[in-house]
């Protein structure tokens, strides 16, 4: 057999690009004969480029523009405001001058002859000043007529709460028939009296309201202690039914140990008796393979012994 031919026919890549058909997008002389920029156009270009776009100058002079107008508006709202705080300061001072003026005399110097009269004008002044005053001793007057009245109904009250407590202490005949004297001395023990009544209802009033006290904060213990022997309770049935569980679990645990070992000992003895059938099946095939050669060597034999008797007889 001779070899097989794995040669193959040149081909000139220059003919065969030639004879196949052109693709239809740009061809490399499209891209060589490409429309190119003038050495002007392109220093015209760089020159742009250096001095930046415009449209970010104009912006910014714009920004500027309106930043001082805000400017110049705040500028004249401030300066107004100054204007009139000085405005308000020089009105206080001249309050403050004529006031201060106001309490001094003013003195006229008129000339007569060569000779100076100081003439004192205090006529104006003194009336004011003594209208502020009659003001004055009116308010405290008016003042002090509220307080009386005011007193004088603090002591009405106070009289008729006395009377009050009187006549409900003492009984309606022995008011009656009494004589002023006895009546004196009747209202002053019935105030007593009152007066003993009263701090013994308070008293009683305070040891009642310590008895409830007591009784409330023994009725919570009671309900505290019968909270928690109800939560011990419910812990220690929940401590049994969880040792419960926990029994049962060892149970079944022990059943399923002591049945696993029971069928691991049945499939032990299921695998020894099959490895014995399988050891009696290879003893068996084993024999029979003895046997079927020893068949075959005799039969070799005799078919040889055969063939040379034939041999001799011819």
């Amino acid at each position: 057999m001779g070899k097989r031919d794995n040669r193959v026919a040149y081909v000139n890549p220059i003919a065969a690009s030639r004879s196949r058909p052109q693709s239809s997008g740009p061809s490399i002389q499209d891209y060589l004969s490409r429309p190119r920029p003038t050495w002007e156009e392109v220093k015209e270009l760089l020159e742009r480029k250096k001095k930046g776009s415009r449209a970010l100058a104009d912006f910014e002079e714009k920004m500027n523009e309106s930043w001082k107008k805000e400017l110049a508006k705040n500028r004249e709202k401030k300066l107004a405001d100054r204007e009139r705080e000085q405005e308000k300061q020089k009105r206080i001072a001249d309050k403050a001058k004529e006031k201060s003026l106001a309490g001094k005399p003013k003195v006229m110097n008129i000339g007569m002859k060569g000779q100076i009269f100081n003439i004192a004008v205090k006529e104006k002044e003194i009336n004011v000043i003594d209208k502020e005053k009659d003001k004055k001793v009116l308010d405290k007057e008016k003042e002090e007529e509220k307080k009386e009245k005011k007193e004088k109904k603090k002591k009405e009250k106070k009289e008729k709460k006395e009377k009050k407590k009187s006549n409900r202490h003492s009984p309606s005949s022995s008011s009656s028939s009494s004589s002023s004297d006895s009546s004196s001395s009747s209202s002053s023990e019935s105030d007593d009296e009152g007066e003993k009544k009263s701090v013994k209802k308070k008293r009683k009033r305070k040891k009642s309201s310590a008895r409830k006290a007591s009784d409330g904060s023994a009725a919570e213990s009671d309900a505290e202690s019968k909270k928690k022997k109800k939560i011990k309770e419910e812990g220690d049935e929940k401590d049994e039914k969880s040792r419960h569980r926990k029994r049962k679990a060892e149970r079944i645990h022990k059943d399923s140990s002591s049945g696993s070992s029971v069928v691991s000992e049945g499939e032990e003895a299921v695998d020894a008796k099959k490895k014995k059938r399988s050891s009696e099946e290879k003893d068996r095939i084993t024999k029979s393979k003895k046997k079927r050669r020893k068949k075959h060597k005799k039969h070799g034999r005799k078919s040889k012994k055969r063939t040379a008797s034939g041999s001799e007889h011819d």
